[in-house]
């Protein structure tokens, strides 16, 4: 199937393909699953920045299937949720800028894909260190996921830090935390999220948990529930300046609203801990996917 817009033609099976498989994946750990679904895409033959306009397109959709299911269980903290949005809005248009830069001296590929792997690489040795600790406490009987968490030291420090305004946040069990450190956070992901073509999830999961003491369950919610926002005005933003097949984005969203649907429910039946250790995974895929795109330039 040819798609105009890209102008590119891919077997829309393959599209579908990749949409379910990320909606899965981010139902059940909680991320836009760009990291994922950017590589697969351009290993596809989709130009890097369609990659990343149609990607943010498409995350978008899958995330308000699966916000909405981790919000029936009572896993998504809206006023966090909302408050993060506060910085990802101008962080996405920091990085959409990058791009549309990078575009315009012929370095989009080398720049966004080196990118990817350094950061991919380093956020799954991290939660696979953590997360081995963790599972092995709960194996030897321990309670309380956050007392599992080796790094608890970080994020007491951090909920400690005294730089008003100072807010709570009850459904993710947090009294006092600074309002700073949230807007900070949407930021830092808003800007990863326009430069690279995910909802962000890969770091910003990790950090509610690691850094600010979300509890998993809520970190995933409120993190689909955030990337749902988000990569939304960055589908806007990138659609402005003509990066979006709108075609591709619907092929692959007819995949991904039925994983996303099924990936959520799973999380009903795995603890905390476990989460965290599967998806060490992950952006290691992603790096490796990337990597083979970058040295062999192949495609399906």
């Amino acid at each position: 199937m040819h798609f105009t817009i890209a102008d590119v033609t891919i077997n829309p099976l393959l599209l579908a393909s990749i949409g379910f498989l990320v909606g899965i994946m981010g139902g059940f750990f909680g991320v836009g699953g760009g990291f994922i679904a950017g590589p697969l895409m351009f290993l596809s033959g989709v130009p890097m920045n369609f990659v990343i306009g149609t990607d943010l397109a498409y995350m978008t959709g899958k995330s308000i299937v699966a916000a909405n299911r981790h919000r029936s269980m009572g896993h998504v903290d809206v006023k966090l949720g909302l408050l993060m949005v506060i910085g990802a809005i101008p962080g996405v248009e920091v990085g959409a800028r990058i791009i549309e830069y990078l575009e315009r001296v012929g370095s989009i590929d080398i720049v966004v894909g080196i990118t990817y792997i350094l950061i991919m690489i380093c956020v799954s040795g991290y939660t696979f260190w953590e997360g081995r600790r963790a599972v092995r406490q709960v194996d030897a009987g321990s309670s309380g996921e956050q007392d599992m968490i080796p790094t608890r030291s970080i994020f007491s420090r951090v909920q400690g830090l005294k730089l008003a305004p100072m807010i709570s946040l009850p459904v993710s069990k947090i009294e006092s935390i600074s309002l700073w450190v949230i807007i900070g956070i949407g930021f830092l992901t808003g800007v990863l999220s326009g430069l690279l073509g995910v909802g962000g999830g890969f770091v910003r999961m990790p950090v509610l948990v690691y850094i600010v003491g979300v509890p998993t369950h809520i970190a995933i919610g409120t993190d689909l529930f955030e990337i749902m926002i988000s990569a939304g005005f960055g589908m806007l933003t990138h659609a402005l300046k003509g990066n979006v097949d709108i075609m591709i984005a619907l092929v692959m969203h007819t995949g991904a609203a039925l994983g996303a649907q099924f990936g959520a429910s799973l999380t009903r039946y795995v603890e905390g801990p476990r989460i965290r250790l599967m998806f060490s995974i992950l952006p290691l895929i992603g790096a490796l996917i990337m990597l083979y795109r970058l040295v062999s330039g192949a495609a399906f």
